[in-house]
């Protein structure tokens, strides 16, 4: 099985490095090109902008820069919801307590102070993409684990809940899809999509799909083991298209489950 790291390098994970200064901005980008996808812009504003068209995984941002400076980008990124999940790393020549507090109070989700090396760089950006991805696989793998475990701020915690609210609001929808979706979520489908895709490395349907199997967990492990009923209950057509889907997201048929449930209580 493939490690973390080894799945990153293979995906190219999208970050985008905002600086107003053309040579840091080559410097960097030449470098950070080798291993990601790699985004510029010269300041926070041009740096909105892209965000709304890009999908990005990542920021990198000076503090100091005309228009906006890193730590207002910062905030507005966070308290944007189809932006909130993203990671930022805030890179400056203020190495004031003063100053990383207030890094922090916006959001940043790492800090590191002017002159940096490219190694702790990367070692940064590694750490928070990784630990994001396993978090996800986590998520997608697992019958038990919530949603929520996905959610790096509020906004998204939020976020989450809303979905998965109306998605259990409507299981009895057997043709419940990302149109039906975005109109209840009240967003456009390609932004529902984005957001999705961004926090959980999932499209709208596997969320879908995911919320339905983990809430027949939850039955199962509230002592319903009927088959049948589990996947009428959770908006399957059929019991064997409940199965398939079962096994798909987390190799393991229901009545595998089940028996691993049983065998759990009765330890």
């Amino acid at each position: 099985m493939e490690g973390i790291s080894e799945i990153l390098k293979k995906t190219k994970s999208s970050i985008l490095i905002i600086d107003d200064s053309d040579d840091i901005l080559d410097y960097l980008s030449h470098d950070l090109g080798k291993e990601y996808k790699v985004h510029t812009a010269k300041n926070g504003e041009a740096a909105l902008a892209l965000l709304q068209q890009e999908f990005v995984q990542l920021v990198v941002s000076d503090v100091m820069m005309p228009k906006m400076d890193g730590f207002e980008l910062c905030e507005k990124i966070k308290f944007t919801l189809e932006l909130s999940h993203i990671p930022i790393i805030l890179l400056t020549a203020k190495n004031t307590l003063q100053a990383r507090i207030q890094g922090l109070k916006v959001g940043a989700d790492a800090y590191i102070e002017k002159p940096f090396s490219l190694d702790h760089l990367y070692a940064q950006i590694e750490n928070l993409l990784a630990g994001r991805l396993k978090l996800k696989e986590c998520y997608a793998k697992s019958p038990l684990v919530h949603i929520n475990s996905i959610a790096h701020t509020k906004m998204d915690e939020a976020f989450v809940e809303q979905l998965v609210g109306v998605i259990l609001k409507h299981l009895d929808e057997t043709e419940l899809d990302v149109e039906r979706l975005s109109l209840l979520m009240n967003m456009s489908k390609p932004t529902l999509y984005r957001k999705i895709k961004s926090i959980s490395d999932l499209s709208p349907h596997d969320i879908i799909n995911l919320t339905r199997l983990k809430k027949a967990a939850d039955l199962i492990n509230s002592g319903n083991h009927r088959v049948n009923e589990l996947a009428e209950e959770t908006g399957y057509n059929s019991p064997g298209q409940f199965r398939r889907n079962f096994y798909k997201y987390f190799n393991m048929s229901p009545s595998e489950y089940i028996d691993k449930v049983t065998m759990r209580i009765h330890d």
